[in-house]
């Protein structure tokens, strides 16, 4: 049987758009939303894989509660805003739903934030980057990752400082991450002394980048920043060498995944640089038992698998410290949450929960994967 990635059945993905089933007398329920079909479903499948194996490692070691086991219910967004707010308002409506990890994409988590808000369900997003996100206010929002204003400007030090390049083109996406990204980039850029020649839009789902691309190769640009996710950035790096533009691309976690090689191939996208939200999980020795199950299972793990096990996990112990089905105890146990002891480091969280002391790494693609540069530590 075809499938999205090794385990994945794609007919078991066709039902992440129904709503969840009710739990049992000895369930409760953790919701998972994500981009698990369409462009970007490698790596919301990758998500759903992580927190599944959450789920099961929790329930091996025992029930939260009573006779009481985690089922998780995973709803698929598909990147698209609209589709997140009917999957935060599905789970929103079931009663048994104490909590939720998602969603991806900025653009999604930000509006279904409000949704969880207003339901008293704890929101934890594995990588929504967004600082705008945090501001609104939501007691119920806590993120694992590491935002936009510390990335972006991890990057922008990088290409002015290291790499010594002093004049750069940004496009992003015009979503709320590949345009909060980008605009944090140039921010920093522009501080350092850096020249931003031209700074376009694209829409997610765009196939001929053409045009734009010989007008920034009219520029004369040393690198181009992507503020977006890798299926667009796959067609730019092959649309660009076509029309002779060879500066190097750089990105943030959004393009960070293997499945922008593919798409683009080896030798296209040989060179290009991305941040990610910490440093790879295979060189962590508190990652090494999730890593070495999780590929032995499914294959090469995701980018973001194993921050949706960990906020997984912080979620499953709140429900495990509530001791019982209730909304507001389980968000309670959140808040309090202290010094956890994630695969991918200590999680803690600030008064707008976002995680506190979450490092930046810097990786480029060399023969073929991701290799890692360097980390740099939040100031």
């Amino acid at each position: 049987m075809r499938t999205m990635r090794k385990g994945i059945p794609l007919f078991l993905l066709s039902l992440f758009l129904c709503a969840p089933a009710s739990a049992k007398d000895d369930e409760v329920l953790i919701g998972l939303a994500a981009p698990l079909t369409g462009d970007q479903a490698y790596i919301g499948v990758g998500v759903l894989q992580g927190a599944q194996m959450a789920v099961e490692d929790a329930n091996i070691r025992g029930p939260v509660f009573g006779n009481t086991k985690i089922r998780l219910v995973p709803i698929d967004d598909q990147h698209n805003p609209a589709q997140a707010v009917l999957a935060a308002n599905k789970l929103a409506a079931d009663p048994d739903v104490m909590g939720v990890v998602g969603h991806f994409n900025s653009s999604c988590t930000k509006p279904a934030s409000a949704i969880y808000h207003e339901s008293r369900i704890v929101q934890i997003t594995p990588a929504s980057t967004n600082p705008e996100i945090s501001r609104q206010g939501f007691d119920t929002f806590f993120r694992v990752c590491a935002t936009d204003d510390v990335q972006a400007p991890v990057a922008a030090d990088f290409v002015f400082s290291k790499l010594n390049l002093k004049k750069i083109v940004i496009i992003d996406d015009q979503t709320t991450y590949g345009k909060g990204l980008a605009n944090e980039f140039e921010k920093k850029f522009k501080s350092l002394g850096g020249a931003v020649l031209l700074h376009e839009g694209i829409a997610q789902g765009e196939k001929d980048f053409t045009p734009l691309l010989t007008r920034v190769k009219s520029t004369g640009p040393e690198l181009i920043f992507y503020g977006g996710v890798y299926p667009e950035l796959a067609l730019l790096l092959k649309q660009s060498r076509k029309v002779g533009l060879v500066a190097p691309w750089m990105g943030g976690d959004g393009i960070y995944d293997v499945t922008l090689i593919h798409l683009a191939s080896a030798e296209i996208a040989e060179g290009t640089t991305a941040t990610m939200l910490g440093v790879d999980p295979h060189a962590l020795p508190a990652a090494k038992d999730f890593v070495t199950r999780y590929e032995a299972r499914y294959g090469p793990i995701g980018s973001f698998s194993a921050y949706a096990y960990d906020a997984a996990n912080v979620l499953i112990e709140a429900v495990r410290r509530a001791g019982k089905k209730d909304r507001e105890g389980v968000l309670r146990e959140v808040r309090a949450t202290k010094d956890f002891p994630g695969i991918l480091g200590t999680v803690n969280f600030d008064a707008r929960g976002d995680a506190v002391g979450k490092s930046v790494g810097i990786f480029k693609v060399t023969n073929g994967k991701f290799e890692f540069l360097e980390e740099v530590k939040p100031s």
